[in-house]
């Protein structure tokens, strides 16, 4: 199992997409406060949360079980189940988050086989991505 940035995006857009797409019938049952959006529109944030679970989910798919697909999907699940349970109204940021963490794994996930990659920052940390000092590339 490898983690980086690529598996942390994965499950943050798999979770929060679940949670964004499952809030209202939840927010529904139990009586709790919806935003506008879940409860004039609840189409487009279900559709939000289902693209993001599906770049989430299609990602890990991608990865196998040898590199922690598994971990990906079972991790995610845990993450919407911790953000609608006990977050509840913290769902309404996930109409940022989840469609963030889907397009910044999509641009990850295809940089590379694009040529707009720069080697390995999938397992650099943000600040080993953002440091001046470049003397280990020039080797």
């Amino acid at each position: 199992m490898m983690v980086n940035n690529l598996f942390l995006l994965a499950i943050a857009a798999l979770g929060w997409g679940l949670s964004l797409a499952t809030y209202r019938f939840f927010a529904r049952r139990y009586n709790w406060p919806m935003g506008a959006l879940h409860a004039d529109l609840p189409g487009v944030p279900i559709l939000i949360g289902l693209a993001s679970v599906l770049c989430g989910a299609g990602f890990a798919v991608a990865v196998g079980s040898e590199y922690g697909g598994w971990i990906i999907f079972a991790c995610g699940v845990i993450l919407a189940i911790f953000w609608t349970g006990f977050l509840r109204v913290g769902s309404q940021i996930s109409l940022f988050l989840a469609p963030l963490a889907a397009f910044m794994l999509v641009i990850g996930w295809y940089a590379i086989p694009l040529g707009f990659g720069i080697e390995g920052w999938q397992s650099k940390s943000p600040t080993e991505l953002f440091s001046t000092d470049r003397s280990d590339e020039r080797q």
